[in-house]
């Protein structure tokens, strides 16, 4: 399947559910949110059905996020029912890490094929701040259960919004000393992420290169999504950046998302797309289904506009109810 600007869309984000056992500044706000209640969420099997019908268009991976995806019970289920599904080459999963250490064997088990966890700092009183809450322990802990499934490829998403370099530098160390990809994703102008400024791709590889020694593109790709990497000698694993803002990757898009009350957006920044709960719920036949993905999967826009003005169409809603 392809959209109207001729890119291939081969790759879903799925929230599947808007619930988080952190508070993080840049995501909600300490009290939390109005969480939707659970019969408002898709259920698996509408989230397999959903899966099964844009295979027929060419989705081929899958990414589960949240909030946070693992405080959703029988998550590895799910994992397991979309693995099932022929076209499917790859599900991934998005964590703070903080259940996964007692979730990662039945994960493994049912075939998740990568796991990325988001750790924007190794200090536990920063983190504290960060997220509001304890945890640090556990997600390191989490970390190194998910080390004994080599099956399974592991990463580091790291939002720079601690002012300190060393703190990059902290955390970049966790690819030198085991083999994880550490990626430093730009904050994005979104919810509350409005609020803090970002720091650039070309200022981090600064601060490491200073500490590490010189940086080195590579040409593999390690993921579903835009993500590009360098190595440094001596390393295990791979830095990598997300780089939405200072270097703008719209053109090679790939992917669309569906929020956890099932409605399929076609760009993070736009409100425009489809409520696909509404269609099950209303008795649509696989076909209608399908040719309803198609029709917001032709109309993607051509690209965000974070770094102009806003518009009548943005989008209004926290990352943790679109899906991070």
């Amino acid at each position: 399947m392809k959209d109207r600007y001729g890119r291939e869309i081969d790759y879903l984000r799925i929230s599947i559910t808007d619930r988080c056992n952190l508070r993080c500044i840049y995501c909600m706000p300490e009290e939390g949110i109005c969480q939707i209640s659970h019969g408002e969420i898709l259920t698996y099997d509408e989230i397999q059905r959903v899966c099964r019908c844009m295979t027929t268009l060419g989705i081929k991976k899958i990414k589960l996020t949240g909030g946070e995806p693992l405080t959703r019970k029988n998550s590895a289920a799910l994992v397991r029912m979309l693995k099932e599904l022929p076209g499917i080459e790859k599900v991934t999963l998005t964590t703070n890490g903080v259940l996964l250490g007692e979730q990662i064997s039945e994960l493994a088990e049912a075939g998740i094929d990568n796991i990325n966890i988001s750790l924007d700092t190794l200090n536990e009183e920063a983190f504290g701040k960060i997220t509001r809450r304890e945890g640090l322990p556990k997600v390191l802990e989490s970390m190194k259960e998910a080390l004994k499934y080599p099956q399974i490829g592991l990463k580091i998403n790291c939002v720079p919004v601690i002012d300190d370099p060393q703190n990059l530098v902290e955390v970049a160390r966790i690819a030198r000393d085991h083999p994880i990809h550490v990626r430093f994703i730009e904050m994005m102008p979104i919810g509350y992420g409005k609020e803090f400024r970002f720091r650039g791709e070309d200022e981090i590889c600064s601060i490491l290169e200073s500490a590490y020694g010189k940086m080195t593109p590579v040409i593999e790709h390690y993921g579903n999504g835009p993500c590009h990497y360098y190595e440094i000698e001596g390393f295990q694993g791979k830095i990598g950046f997300i780089s939405a803002m200072t270097h703008k990757f719209c053109s090679q898009c790939n992917r669309v998302r569906m929020t956890a009350e099932g409605y399929l957006k076609a760009c993070l920044q736009y409100q425009t797309g489809i409520s696909l709960k509404a269609l099950m719920r209303n008795g649509c036949t696989d076909e209608e289904l399908t040719e309803a993905i198609r029709r917001v999967i032709w109309e993607k826009p051509g690209e965000h506009h974070f770094t102009s003005q806003a518009i009548d169409e943005d989008e209004l809603k926290l990352m943790s109810q679109i899906g991070g």
